[in-house]
């Protein structure tokens, strides 16, 4: 067998611009090469680690310059953490990065004319924005290279934190994160504490064997705490002992339930989460609607921005009063009944059946008559009998899942030849994709992205599609 080639240094390499998935660029000999953790106007040596056809991929072995625009992260995690990859760029910047993102998104891959696009949606917080984070029990703690080239020997290699990025069973020890407001560092400290101290068992992600598995937090803007614990097996006095642990230590806790999840992945969608104590849901006031969040159900997690992004799809839509509207993927059902007072009627579908019953429960909280929930995979509920029966709509809202529609939903969508769509979307690749598919009928003819997730290169954008020949 041959030698493998080496791959090349590059040395003083100019950073230029940001990329796809927020990694900075340069071009090299006509190559692009990305490179994580930069940003423009660094000058660096880079190790190339992959080659590819019409671009390359390294990391930074040295620094010559530093951006003049670098600032000074806040987290201590910092650059080995898979979230917040720019913190170290100024906020003023990251929005225009996200904004530039969502341009290029619909030129490249959505191919259609574009309007102005409307000046990016800033978020009030970037920090303690978010209302969810979720935590993962490792036996394995991922040490830094730092950790790695000393002397010192690691006893306890156990973690309570967040994967790190591309390694399913490497998860990175958390001590503060900056995302979640208080108790939310509080109470995965004081449970890793209590863990050690009582001998309870971390997840082996690998051999799938282990005691504590998953911790769960949400927290409402008026202060209530949902913590779900996840065990991989049930072991009662050890389940309850660190359940009541919690509830006497955090009175902020609310709602306390746990899940015995014994399956490879750690996915809750199919478990039953438990009621230890307190409520079943948190409840979050939106323009004076009440909405319930289940253990289970989604809910955009920037609480503040979410109202924001529910302005814009208002305005979007341009509802009479008259119409019948479509909100597909409708989660909790939050936007179709932000929406229900300026429409005839909202018809919501969405594929977790536990989100629909919620959705249900907020139309009746809130009084609301004149919304319908229904349950089950898109391309399988949606269909020309169920326009039939439920009335063709004048206005759809979609907002689904990073991946994307179905092709054969985005077909079903066209034949419904409603006058608008409003498209809202986690990821404008994606969400290009399908404009493309619907650009023979559906022409852009606005787009106004929102900031979702501070420090981030995640940008929530929200696209009015109108039928051609109208």
């Amino acid at each position: 067998m041959g030698r493998k080639k080496e791959l090349p240094l590059l040395e003083k390499v100019r950073i230029t611009d940001i990329g796809a998935e927020g990694n900075a660029l340069a071009r090299v000999d006509n190559l692009v090469v990305f490179v994580p953790m930069l940003i423009p106007g660094d000058v660096v040596d880079i190790k190339v680690i992959k080659k590819r056809k019409k671009y390359l991929e390294g990391r930074v072995v040295k620094f010559h310059e530093y951006s003049p625009d670098r600032i000074e992260p806040r987290c201590i995690h910092f650059g080995i953490c898979g979230g917040c990859k720019w913190q170290h760029l100024p906020y003023k910047l990251q929005l225009q990065y996200k904004e530039k993102q969502v341009r290029d998104n619909l030129t490249r891959i959505g191919k259609t004319d574009l309007p102005d696009i409307r000046p990016i949606i800033g978020s009030s917080e970037i920090y303690l924005y978010r209302n969810k984070l979720e935590y993962t029990f490792s036996d394995k703690r991922w040490l830094t290279k730092e950790e790695v080239v000393s002397d010192k020997k690691f006893e306890k290699e156990d973690a309570l934190g967040f994967h790190i990025p591309g390694l399913f069973d490497k998860v990175l020890d958390i001590e503060e994160c900056h995302l979640q407001p208080e108790p939310s560092n509080s109470i995965r400290n004081a449970v890793r504490q209590y863990a050690h101290k009582n001998d309870l068992q971390f997840f082996d992600l690998r051999e799938q064997k282990g005691f504590l598995r998953n911790i769960v937090i949400r927290n409402s803007l008026e202060g209530k705490v949902m913590v779900i614990a996840v065990f991989f097996y049930d072991d009662v006095e050890k389940r309850n002992g660190l359940l009541d642990f919690l509830a006497s230590e955090f009175p902020q806790i609310t709602s306390l339930m746990f899940v015995i999840n014994s399956k490879r992945n750690d996915s809750l969608n199919d478990q039953n989460p438990i009621l230890y104590k307190g409520d079943d849901h948190l409840v979050e006031e939106m323009e004076g609607l009440r909405f319930r969040i289940g253990p289970k159900s989604f809910y955009q997690t920037n609480t503040r921005q979410a109202l924001e992004l529910y302005r814009v799809a208002k305005d979007f839509a341009g509802l009479s009063g008259k119409e019948i509207v479509y909100d597909l993927y409708t989660g909790t059902g939050t936007i179709a009944n932000y929406l229900a007072a300026y429409a005839d009627k909202v018809v919501g579908i969405e594929y977790v059946a536990e989100a629909v019953q919620d959705a249900k429960i907020n139309s009746e909280i809130n009084g609301i008559r004149n919304s319908y929930f229904f349950a089950g995979d898109m391309k399988d509920v949606l269909s020309e009998s169920f326009f039939k029966t439920h009335g063709k709509p004048d206005v759809i809202i979609t907002d689904p899942p990073r991946a994307g529609m179905h092709e054969e939903v985005v077909k079903i969508i066209a034949s419904a030849a409603s006058e608008k769509i409003v498209y809202i979307s986690c990821n404008p690749s994606t969400q290009s994709r399908d404009i493309q598919l619907l650009s023979d009928s559906y022409y852009i003819a606005a787009v106004q992205p929102v900031d979702m997730f501070p420090h981030t290169h995640h940008v929530e954008n929200v696209v009015l599609l109108k039928r051609r020949g109208r």
